[in-house]
């Protein structure tokens, strides 16, 4: 069969155009690729690759809020250091400001007036349930980054179901009293939760020694534990008000209460005042483990600078001497851990769940 001349021609030219029209798009895209500035048509620069730059551009500073321990003209002096050592770590500038309590610490950093908190494990909560904070440190207070809360009593014979033994508390060398599996060892650990079903030998108008109900280890663990037992906290006990860890051991070591919660283990501050506490008032249970704080940070910080202010604030308290005493002066602490254990404050926010209602 005869081809067609005429149909051949519009071949050939219909193949020249499309030839065309896919070398010049291969060209334009060529030469976006390798553009030097990688600018659109009206001059600004790239959209993917303005983006790309804002996610890892750091800011030229940050803000660290924290409730420190120390107070007055001494704050400046106490908080420099730190922000000194991280402000030369990251290159940029690391300020510190005070807040009035640790509730504060999250409300600044839901305004961005902070980007950083140091905080209680119920603040560290509250952050990250409203503005998805980032947990990156706990606090190490005696080289653990919690605690349980122990229920001391003067009447061992009704609250322990075995032989009460001694132990070491390693903190300050005391010898203390302990039983229901509490302490198994030479050495006291403090590891909770234990002995927990003995509170269900607390009888009715039992006077039962308790701290503000903000406390975790004087009054929140402790009446969940009480209460997980069976125990009326309301009407069934008799609540003596006590204020600090060591008025609760008092209240039991001079008997006016029957029962008491405090800090493990806070028997040891009051040593001095009863010498005979470690005798006279005898641990038979703990709480849950308590969470110590922490340090988290807003979601706007780039990961990069998250991970290296992480490692600087970690190696912190082990950078001079210097540091370790200014980290105690300044939030009582021994260190930082990037163990950040973080189903610890999600069951401590579970816990205030139930006192905030």
């Amino acid at each position: 069969m005869r081809s067609n001349p005429r149909q051949n021609l519009r071949k050939t030219t219909l193949v020249t155009a499309l030839a065309a029209t896919t070398a010049l798009a291969l060209a334009s895209c060529s030469s976006e690729a390798s553009g030097s500035e990688g600018t659109d048509s009206d001059g600004g620069s790239d959209s993917a690759d303005s983006a790309g730059s804002t996610q890892t551009e750091w800011p030229e500073e940050i803000t660290i809020s924290l409730v420190p321990s120390v107070e007055g003209e001494d704050l400046a002096e106490a908080l420099d250091p730190l922000t000194t050592y991280l402000s030369d770590g990251l290159g940029i500038t690391v300020e510190g400001v005070v807040a009035t309590d640790y509730a504060a610490t999250v409300e600044a950093l839901g305004a961005d007036q902070a980007q950083v908190l140091i905080t209680d494990a119920g603040s560290l909560y509250n952050a990250m349930e409203q503005y998805d904070a980032e947990l990156i440190l706990r606090d190490v207070r005696f080289g653990a980054t919690s605690y349980a809360s122990i229920a001391m009593t003067n009447d061992p014979g009704t609250y322990c179901a075995d032989e009460v033994v001694t132990a070491t508390y390693g903190a300050t060398g005391d010898e203390l009293s302990y039983c229901n599996g509490t302490e198994a060892g030479p050495d006291a650990a403090g590891q909770g939760p234990a002995g927990q079903e003995a509170l269900a030998s607390i009888a009715e108008g039992t006077p039962v020694a308790l701290q503000a109900a903000t406390s975790p280890a004087g009054y929140q663990y402790p009446v969940v534990a009480m209460r997980e037992q069976g125990i009326d906290t309301d009407a069934g006990i008799q609540q003596i008000p006590v204020e600090g860890n060591n008025n609760a051991v008092l209240a039991v070591a001079n008997g006016d209460a029957e029962v008491g919660f405090a800090y493990w283990d806070a028997r040891s501050t009051v040593t001095e005042e009863v010498p005979t506490v470690g005798e006279d008032v005898v641990v038979f249970a703990y709480t849950e483990m308590i969470p110590n704080g922490g340090v988290a940070v807003a979601p706007s910080l780039p990961e990069d600078l998250v991970a290296e202010l992480t490692t600087l604030m970690d190696d912190y308290a082990d950078s001079s001497d210097e540091a370790a005493t200014v980290m105690f002066d300044l939030v009582g602490l021994s260190d930082w851990s990037a163990d950040t254990a973080e189903d610890e404050i999600t069951r401590y926010g579970e816990i205030l769940a139930e006192f905030s209602q």
